[in-house]
Protein backbone atom coordinates (compact mmCIF):
# COMPACT_ATOMS: atom_id res chain seq x y z
CA UNK A 1 0.00 0.00 0.00
CA UNK A 2 2.99 1.92 0.20
CA UNK A 3 4.03 4.48 -3.04
CA UNK A 4 8.02 4.06 -4.05
CA UNK A 5 9.18 5.91 -7.08
CA UNK A 6 11.01 3.62 -10.23
CA UNK A 7 14.01 5.95 -9.49
CA UNK A 8 14.39 5.01 -5.67
CA UNK A 9 16.67 2.55 -4.23
CA UNK A 10 15.19 0.32 -1.78
CA UNK A 11 18.21 -1.71 -0.21
CA UNK A 12 17.07 -5.53 0.67
CA UNK A 13 16.11 -6.01 4.68
CA UNK A 14 14.23 -2.18 4.39
CA UNK A 15 11.10 -2.14 6.38
CA UNK A 16 8.18 0.20 4.39
CA UNK A 17 5.44 1.14 6.40
CA UNK A 18 1.96 1.03 4.97
CA UNK A 19 1.33 4.45 3.72
CA UNK A 20 4.57 5.49 2.89
CA UNK A 21 5.88 7.43 -0.01
CA UNK A 22 9.46 7.00 -1.38
CA UNK A 23 9.91 10.15 -3.88
CA UNK A 24 12.16 9.74 -6.80
CA UNK A 25 15.78 9.30 -6.63
CA UNK A 26 15.79 8.39 -2.98
CA UNK A 27 17.89 6.02 -1.38
CA UNK A 28 16.86 3.53 1.86
CA UNK A 29 19.44 1.69 3.96
CA UNK A 30 18.91 -1.89 4.55
CA UNK A 31 18.56 -1.52 8.17
CA UNK A 32 16.02 1.34 7.95
CA UNK A 33 12.63 1.03 8.91
CA UNK A 34 9.38 3.53 7.86
CA UNK A 35 6.67 3.52 10.27
CA UNK A 36 3.38 4.00 8.73
CA UNK A 37 2.49 7.30 6.56
CA UNK A 38 6.48 8.11 6.37
CA UNK A 39 6.70 10.64 3.06
CA UNK A 40 10.32 11.33 1.62
CA UNK A 41 9.86 13.68 -0.87
CA UNK A 42 12.94 13.25 -3.03
CA UNK A 43 16.38 12.85 -3.40
CA UNK A 44 16.88 12.01 0.64
CA UNK A 45 19.17 9.49 2.06
CA UNK A 46 18.05 7.26 4.66
CA UNK A 47 21.08 4.94 6.00
CA UNK A 48 21.98 3.02 9.21
CA UNK A 49 20.22 1.71 11.80
CA UNK A 50 17.66 4.31 11.46
CA UNK A 51 13.88 4.43 12.06
CA UNK A 52 11.65 7.20 11.60
CA UNK A 53 8.20 7.49 13.20
CA UNK A 54 4.46 7.78 11.65
CA UNK A 55 3.83 10.64 9.58
CA UNK A 56 7.56 12.27 9.09
CA UNK A 57 8.09 14.22 6.69
CA UNK A 58 11.76 14.25 5.11
CA UNK A 59 12.44 16.98 1.96
CA UNK A 60 14.92 16.77 -0.44
CA UNK A 61 18.48 16.26 -0.33
CA UNK A 62 18.41 15.63 3.59
CA UNK A 63 20.79 13.03 4.99
CA UNK A 64 19.54 10.82 7.41
CA UNK A 65 21.32 8.36 9.93
CA UNK A 66 24.93 8.48 8.21
CA UNK A 67 28.01 7.97 10.64
CA UNK A 68 29.10 10.49 13.12
CA UNK A 69 31.62 13.35 12.12
CA UNK A 70 33.49 11.74 14.70
CA UNK A 71 37.12 10.55 14.98
CA UNK A 72 36.59 8.02 17.49
CA UNK A 73 34.03 6.33 15.15
CA UNK A 74 35.03 3.03 14.44
CA UNK A 75 32.71 1.60 12.34
CA UNK A 76 30.60 0.28 15.90
CA UNK A 77 26.50 -0.49 15.72
CA UNK A 78 24.94 2.31 16.60
CA UNK A 79 21.54 3.94 15.98
CA UNK A 80 19.48 6.88 15.36
CA UNK A 81 15.60 6.90 16.16
CA UNK A 82 13.24 9.58 14.74
CA UNK A 83 9.78 9.95 16.05
CA UNK A 84 6.28 10.53 14.52
CA UNK A 85 5.13 13.59 12.91
CA UNK A 86 8.20 15.50 12.15
CA UNK A 87 8.97 17.95 9.82
CA UNK A 88 12.59 17.35 8.44
CA UNK A 89 13.22 20.57 5.69
CA UNK A 90 15.73 20.36 2.82
CA UNK A 91 19.56 19.58 3.51
CA UNK A 92 18.99 18.71 7.01
CA UNK A 93 22.04 15.68 8.22
CA UNK A 94 21.19 13.79 11.36
CA UNK A 95 24.31 11.42 12.83
CA UNK A 96 23.68 8.21 14.51
CA UNK A 97 24.90 7.73 17.68
CA UNK A 98 29.11 6.85 18.83
CA UNK A 99 29.78 4.22 21.66
CA UNK A 100 31.43 6.70 23.71
CA UNK A 101 28.10 8.67 24.32
CA UNK A 102 25.47 5.82 24.31
CA UNK A 103 24.80 4.44 21.00
CA UNK A 104 21.63 6.30 19.78
CA UNK A 105 20.97 9.28 18.53
CA UNK A 106 16.92 10.53 19.41
CA UNK A 107 14.42 12.78 17.94
CA UNK A 108 11.64 13.12 19.71
CA UNK A 109 7.76 14.10 17.94
CA UNK A 110 6.47 16.72 16.34
CA UNK A 111 9.70 18.56 16.18
CA UNK A 112 10.68 20.93 12.98
CA UNK A 113 14.05 20.91 11.62
CA UNK A 114 14.44 24.04 9.19
CA UNK A 115 16.87 23.83 6.22
CA UNK A 116 20.28 23.27 6.73
CA UNK A 117 20.24 22.63 10.35
CA UNK A 118 22.38 19.30 11.69
CA UNK A 119 21.73 17.03 14.50
CA UNK A 120 24.98 15.28 15.78
CA UNK A 121 25.98 11.75 17.45
CA UNK A 122 24.14 11.26 20.27
CA UNK A 123 21.70 14.55 20.96
CA UNK A 124 18.43 14.05 22.10
CA UNK A 125 15.70 15.98 21.34
CA UNK A 126 12.14 16.17 22.82
CA UNK A 127 9.20 16.99 21.34
CA UNK A 128 7.91 20.15 19.41
CA UNK A 129 11.69 21.34 19.44
CA UNK A 130 12.29 23.76 16.62
CA UNK A 131 15.63 24.12 15.16
CA UNK A 132 15.60 26.79 12.40
CA UNK A 133 17.98 27.08 9.52
CA UNK A 134 21.57 26.35 9.00
CA UNK A 135 22.01 25.82 13.19
CA UNK A 136 23.87 23.16 14.64
CA UNK A 137 23.74 20.87 17.67
CA UNK A 138 26.56 19.44 18.40
CA UNK A 139 27.13 15.34 20.13
CA UNK A 140 25.89 14.69 23.40
CA UNK A 141 23.51 17.51 23.66
CA UNK A 142 19.91 17.89 25.44
CA UNK A 143 17.41 19.76 23.93
CA UNK A 144 14.25 18.89 26.07
CA UNK A 145 10.69 19.93 24.89
CA UNK A 146 9.32 22.72 23.50
CA UNK A 147 12.64 24.73 22.79
CA UNK A 148 13.26 26.93 19.89
CA UNK A 149 16.73 27.14 18.46
CA UNK A 150 17.20 30.63 16.39
CA UNK A 151 18.78 30.46 12.98
CA UNK A 152 22.35 30.73 12.01
CA UNK A 153 23.32 29.38 15.96
CA UNK A 154 25.26 26.65 17.62
CA UNK A 155 24.91 25.09 20.43
CA UNK A 156 28.30 23.27 21.87
CA UNK A 157 28.57 19.45 22.96
CA UNK A 158 27.09 18.28 26.11
CA UNK A 159 25.30 21.12 26.80
CA UNK A 160 21.39 21.05 27.57
CA UNK A 161 18.90 23.41 27.00
CA UNK A 162 16.20 23.26 29.18
CA UNK A 163 12.13 22.59 28.74
CA UNK A 164 10.56 25.91 26.98
CA UNK A 165 13.80 28.23 26.46
CA UNK A 166 14.41 30.26 23.76
CA UNK A 167 17.89 30.58 21.70
CA UNK A 168 18.41 33.71 19.48
CA UNK A 169 19.40 33.98 16.37
CA UNK A 170 23.11 33.61 15.40
CA UNK A 171 24.14 32.75 18.77
CA UNK A 172 26.68 30.46 20.25
CA UNK A 173 25.16 28.40 23.42
CA UNK A 174 28.38 27.16 25.37
CA UNK A 175 26.56 26.75 29.16
CA UNK A 176 23.42 25.03 30.08
CA UNK A 177 20.07 26.93 29.58
CA UNK A 178 17.86 26.57 32.45
CA UNK A 179 13.91 25.88 31.55
CA UNK A 180 11.95 28.88 29.62
CA UNK A 181 15.54 31.13 29.43
CA UNK A 182 15.43 33.46 26.76
CA UNK A 183 19.69 33.26 25.75
CA UNK A 184 21.29 35.48 22.59
CA UNK A 185 24.35 36.97 21.39
CA UNK A 186 27.91 35.79 19.66
CA UNK A 187 28.84 34.41 23.19
CA UNK A 188 25.42 33.92 24.54
CA UNK A 189 23.67 35.42 27.91
CA UNK A 190 20.93 34.12 30.20
CA UNK A 191 18.98 37.83 29.20
CA UNK A 192 15.89 36.55 30.73
CA UNK A 193 12.77 34.22 30.07
CA UNK A 194 11.07 33.18 27.16
CA UNK A 195 8.19 34.87 28.32
CA UNK A 196 6.23 35.23 25.06
CA UNK A 197 6.39 31.29 24.75
CA UNK A 198 4.88 30.81 28.35
CA UNK A 199 1.86 33.16 27.65
CA UNK A 200 1.34 30.98 24.48
CA UNK A 201 1.22 27.90 26.40
CA UNK A 202 -0.95 29.50 28.77
CA UNK A 203 1.02 29.09 31.67
CA UNK A 204 -0.71 30.71 34.65
CA UNK A 205 -0.17 34.45 35.33
CA UNK A 206 0.71 33.00 39.10
CA UNK A 207 3.33 30.81 37.78
CA UNK A 208 4.62 33.17 35.43
CA UNK A 209 5.12 35.90 38.34
CA UNK A 210 6.94 33.08 40.24
CA UNK A 211 9.33 32.51 37.60
CA UNK A 212 10.38 35.62 37.24
CA UNK A 213 10.72 36.10 41.16
CA UNK A 214 12.75 32.80 40.69
CA UNK A 215 15.09 34.41 37.89
CA UNK A 216 15.46 37.10 39.63
CA UNK A 217 16.43 35.26 42.96
CA UNK A 218 19.07 33.54 40.79
CA UNK A 219 20.25 36.73 39.18
CA UNK A 220 20.95 38.42 42.50
CA UNK A 221 20.31 36.33 45.48
CA UNK A 222 23.82 35.49 47.42
CA UNK A 223 26.48 32.83 47.35
CA UNK A 224 26.96 30.59 44.24
CA UNK A 225 24.61 30.05 41.48
CA UNK A 226 23.79 26.44 42.69
CA UNK A 227 23.67 27.60 46.14
CA UNK A 228 21.04 30.48 44.98
CA UNK A 229 19.04 27.13 43.45
CA UNK A 230 18.85 25.09 46.60
CA UNK A 231 17.38 27.93 48.18
CA UNK A 232 14.83 27.93 46.08
CA UNK A 233 13.97 24.31 45.82
CA UNK A 234 13.43 24.84 49.38
CA UNK A 235 11.13 28.35 49.31
CA UNK A 236 9.03 27.54 46.31
CA UNK A 237 5.60 26.02 45.18
CA UNK A 238 5.02 26.90 41.86
CA UNK A 239 5.94 23.55 39.94
CA UNK A 240 7.84 25.59 37.01
CA UNK A 241 10.19 26.95 39.36
CA UNK A 242 10.33 23.41 40.81
CA UNK A 243 11.44 22.27 37.31
CA UNK A 244 13.77 24.88 36.84
CA UNK A 245 15.22 24.05 40.12
CA UNK A 246 15.61 20.59 39.38
CA UNK A 247 17.08 21.35 35.68
CA UNK A 248 20.22 23.58 37.71
CA UNK A 249 20.91 20.68 40.63
CA UNK A 250 20.18 17.69 38.24
CA UNK A 251 23.66 15.81 36.15
CA UNK A 252 25.44 18.06 33.60
CA UNK A 253 29.04 17.89 31.84
CA UNK A 254 28.92 21.80 31.36
CA UNK A 255 28.32 25.14 34.04
CA UNK A 256 25.63 27.37 32.73
CA UNK A 257 24.73 30.51 31.23
CA UNK A 258 23.96 32.79 34.28
CA UNK A 259 21.88 36.02 34.84
CA UNK A 260 24.70 39.11 33.45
Amino acid sequence: MSEVHASAVIEPGAVIGEGCTVGPFCVVGAEVVLQPGVHLKSHVVVTGDTEIGEGTVVFPFSVIGEIPQDKKFDGEKTALRIGARNSIREHVTINTGTAGGGGITVIGDECLLMAGCHIAHDARLGDRVIIVNSSAIAGHCVIEDDVIVGGLSGVHQYVRIGQGAIIGGLSMVTNDVIPHGLVMGPRADLEGLNLVGLKRKGVARSDITALRAAFMALKEGEGTFHARAERLGAEADSPYVQQMVAFVLGESDRSFLTPR
